[in-house]
């Protein structure tokens, strides 16, 4: 039997076997799924429908109208989806409602100052969002009223050096990704120029943060996105330069974070072989067990045990993504899927998950079409 065979088989079995033990452990659900865009043939932002229990897409149709939508967050009350886009201003966010059926209504626009966006992130607290300027080298603060609604232009916080380690690319720096500490205190912003990740205090109250300290990463790494894990306990950085990923110690109480360990994405003589990769986006599945990682160039997952004690990664496997350049990848919120989202393929594939080895297997004709994707978001709840 081959090994692709043997993987399917494994994972249908497990999954019967729950149905049949307990047949109300497992419930299908329809989530809304949304897809920022970037590039001449898109529109705006994209929606579909996805089934859970089959793992299949709708075909996406436009939701909202506007300029290369890159990247997509929501609201933690999942009522209002916001995106850093081209609005008719210029490089801004624009907000939005979500009315239902996949709908998106226009709240307001907000320009940026410091040119596109590249990622943003919504606080836990609702009060505010961040934007991370890779071209502009900074952070950027949006208030949020309480009606989700963007409270006029955002605060630039320039980000300042650049490790010089990799040319023509580490020269200034370059915020790539956005996010937040488990309990909300902390904000943080790799940059790929400074080969460490920014941390700042967040203050909901004032819808502001200001300047903690930074987490120095591998020297040529780029950093680029990152996750926590599940506990709290680690940071997994993706470097896209190196492909690979560099775990860190996080101490909560402190908002400081200590390098342990980085583990490759790819193997050497690979990456020699297929020319130009590079690193995209990073994940941990809710059961905390497994990261996955995207590679693009390779066109491929990476999927990796994650160590509980020490926070270190192993490498189980790579998988192809039968499509080309992952910008992006998501988990859909049953945990039993990943969703690869091909740039340049134009298309988004289907992989059921492994619930035991966490490896990946493609879900056969599960993939959709639609113009340069960069972004899978999933709504809350069912559609």
């Amino acid at each position: 039997m081959s090994l692709m065979n043997r993987k399917r088989l494994t994972f249908f079995s497990c999954w019967t076997l729950l149905l049949l033990v307990s047949p109300c452990a497992v419930q299908a659900e329809t989530h809304d799924v949304y897809f920022g865009t970037s590039g001449r043939e898109t529109k705006g932002i994209y929606h579909a429908t996805f089934d859970d229990s089959s793992g299949r897409l709708s075909k996406p149709a436009l939701a909202a109208e506007i300029g290369s939508p890159g990247f997509l967050a929501l609201h933690p009350d999942g009522s209002k989806l916001y995106a850093v886009a081209r609005t008719p201003d210029g490089p801004g966010v624009a907000a939005y409602r979500l009315p239902g059926e996949g709908k998106l209504e226009l709240i307001n626009t907000a320009l940026i100052g410091d040119g596109g966006g590249t990622h943003i992130a919504v606080h836990p607290s609702g009060r505010l969002l961040l934007t991370a300027q890779y071209g502009g080298g900074s952070t950027a603060v949006f208030g949020l009223d309480d009606e989700g609604g963007l409270m006029g232009k955002g605060t630039v916080i320039d980000h300042e050096g650049g490790s010089k380690v990799v040319a023509n690319r580490q020269e200034s720096p370059h915020p790539h990704w956005c996010g937040y500490s488990p309990d909300g205190r902390f904000a943080f912003v790799p940059d790929l120029g400074m080969d460490g990740i920014v941390i700042y205090k967040v203050d909901p109250d004032k819808r502001a943060i200001e300047r903690h300290g930074i987490a120095t990463s591998v020297p040529g790494g780029g950093p680029r996105h990152m996750r926590f894990s599940t506990d709290g306990r680690f940071i997994f950085l993706l470097n896209e330069l190196a492909l690979s990923v560099t775990t860190f110690a996080y101490d909560a109480e402190r908002g400081q974070a200590k390098r342990l360990t980085t583990t490759a994405s790819l193997e050497e003589s690979v990456k020699a072989k297929e020319g130009f990769n590079s690193a995209s986006e990073i994940l941990v599945h809710p059961n905390g067990q497994f990261v996955y990682s995207a590679n693009r160039g390779h066109d491929s997952v990476t999927v990796y045990r994650a160590h509980s004690d020490s926070g270190e990664l192993e490498v189980i496997e790579v998988e192809p993504i039968r499509g080309a350049w992952p910008r992006n990848i998501n988990l859909d919120p049953s945990g039993k899927w990943l969703l690869a989202a091909g740039a340049r393929s134009n298309t988004v594939s289907v992989f059921a998950i492994d619930p035991d080895s966490g490896e990946l297997t493609y879900q056969q004709g599960s993939i959709v079409n639609l113009p340069s994707p960069i972004c899978v978001l999933f709504g809350v709840g069912d559609s």
